[in-house]
């Protein structure tokens, strides 16, 4: 009886999976790829008891697809942002330290630049400085993460549509405070080439145009006024970009969960994994009235290595427990919702996110 049942289920799993590969998925005309730096399943976790407590659900909980993600880089067990972030922009894994080019340094094509070529808009949104490595790997590329004075280059000539975050000193020159040491203002760059440029909550809030750049601080940011929210940012740039009959691209990364999971801060990954959380909230409202946008929610690596266990009197809500103030070699949780969403469910490689997105344009990259 046993050795029936298991046969029954064996068979059904191979039936599933042969119909998944030979499945027709819709092509979604949007896709909005939101990315927690650092978001481990602890940080979820936390930013879940944390903020609505343990029987409650974050938004990403009610994502109706999920799954797991590799993040090994090619050189690596434990992978850095730029190596993690190389394979989530172009589906090829790098070695760490690396942005968008292979391990002998050969340039990758990056979905945002596919959805360009497609006619698509594009946007970058990140609480942390723009020029991160994170952001980066979407629209520039680069031997060294470290190199964010040629990031901030080529991402103002990448064409990206809407470019929101900090590091507003490294497209300014050094005379002027910023720390460009060739003289460049690349946000009068910016304004000649069409964006209309601006540093506050307000400007962003009035801002007509469909090219902008906002960049809020100059290294990461605070969120606090005169800073928008990343909800704010994401909401803006889904609002704006919408507007395009052929469809947008957009990453939105809260890079501060990271930062704050490096310090072991339980306490600060509890605010930037809500905050974060209310971002997914805006991409999916939009998503559920669109139709026709798939949103997907992981992570580029875990950081910390963040455990609940019981409350404490000094902590009536959970303690954390941390194994470490680095990277972690886990598994980062995987959400998605929209056309195409059963394509990001089970164990995948970390590099089959941008790939899974490419097919279903119809396209292959790299």
């Amino acid at each position: 009886m046993l050795r029936s049942t298991s046969l029954r289920r064996i068979a059904l799993i191979a039936l599933t999976l042969a119909l998944l590969a030979t499945a027709s998925f819709a092509a979604p005309k949007n896709v909005i790829l939101l990315i927690g730096d650092g978001m481990g399943v602890g940080p979820v976790a936390a930013g879940r008891i944390g903020s609505v407590g343990p029987n409650g659900r974050l938004t990403v909980d009610t994502m109706p697809f999920t799954g797991f993600a590799l993040t090994h880089s090619a050189n690596r067990l434990v992978t850095d942002s730029a190596a993690a972030g190389t394979a989530l922009a172009t589906g090829v894994k790098t070695n760490n330290g690396t942005i968008s080019m292979d391990p002998d340094g050969k340039r990758l094509k990056t979905i945002l630049e596919l959805a360009r070529d497609l006619g698509k808009s594009t946007g970058l949104i990140s609480t942390s400085y723009i020029t991160d490595a994170t952001p980066a790997v979407f629209a520039s590329h680069v031997s060294s993460r470290g190199k964010t004075e040629d990031i901030a280059a080529q991402m103002l000539a990448s064409r990206v549509d809407v470019i929101l975050g900090g590091g507003k000193r490294f497209f300014t020159p050094k005379s002027k405070g910023g720390v460009r040491e060739d003289e460049r203002n690349l946000m009068d760059e910016a304004t000649k080439r069409g964006y209309s440029a601006f540093d506050s909550a307000d400007a962003l809030t009035n801002c007509k145009s469909d090219k902008f750049i906002g960049l809020f601080a100059d290294h990461v940011m605070t969120s606090d006024r005169p800073e928008p929210t990343i909800a704010e940012m994401t909401d803006k740039t889904v609002s704006t970009l919408s507007k395009n009959a052929k469809g947008f691209f957009i990453m939105s990364e809260g890079g501060k969960i990271d930062h704050l999971a490096h310090g072991n801060n339980k306490d600060g990954v509890i605010k930037e994994m809500t905050m974060f959380d209310d971002a997914v909230k805006v991409a999916l409202d939009f998503a559920k009235k669109d139709g026709q946008t798939l949103v997907v929610v992981t992570a580029d690596h875990d950081t910390g290595g963040m455990a609940m266990h019981e409350p404490s009197d000094e902590s009536p809500k959970f303690t954390a427990g941390w194994t470490t103030k680095s990277h972690t070699g886990n598994m980062v949780p995987v959400y998605a919702y929209g056309p195409g969403a059963e394509l990001f469910t089970g164990t995948l490689d970390n590099t089959d996110i941008p790939n899974n997105i490419a097919k279903l344009w119809g396209r292959k990259l790299n």
